[in-house]
């Protein structure tokens, strides 16, 4: 990792992103205001928000990678913040929670499925 850069009074680039990001700021205001590219501000923000996982659940094993539209995350953001974890987490919390208490078809509304799924 390299070294850290003090960044608009944070201690790091990241922490800017990740502050400016909690301040309601998408990736192109935070890249002007910082003054780098948008995809910088994307990978620092990727890179924290894996770091912070990995803190978080250090022993707990992953499985397969679901991917969400970037609106649907957006919409996550304030929610997450409240509850002080990160969308990612707040995403798999939600379908836990789904899954847990057989509500999968309560919530997509689609009537009774025929076959079992396994």
């Amino acid at each position: 990792m390299g070294r850290k850069i003090p960044t608009l009074g944070y201690p790091s680039r990241t922490e800017a992103v990740m502050g400016l990001r909690d301040q309601g700021l998408n990736t192109r205001q935070i890249a002007d205001r910082i003054g780098i590219n948008v995809t910088t501000v994307s990978a620092l923000e990727c890179s924290a928000t894996r770091s912070a996982e990995r803190q978080r659940r250090p022993s707990e094993a992953y499985g397969r990678t679901v991917v969400f539209p970037v609106d649907v995350l957006h919409v996550l953001r304030p929610h997450a913040a409240r509850r002080g974890i990160t969308v990612n987490q707040l995403a798999r919390d939600i379908v836990s929670a789904v899954v847990d208490d057989d509500l999968v078809t309560a919530v997509l509304d689609d009537g009774e499925v025929e076959d079992e799924v396994a």
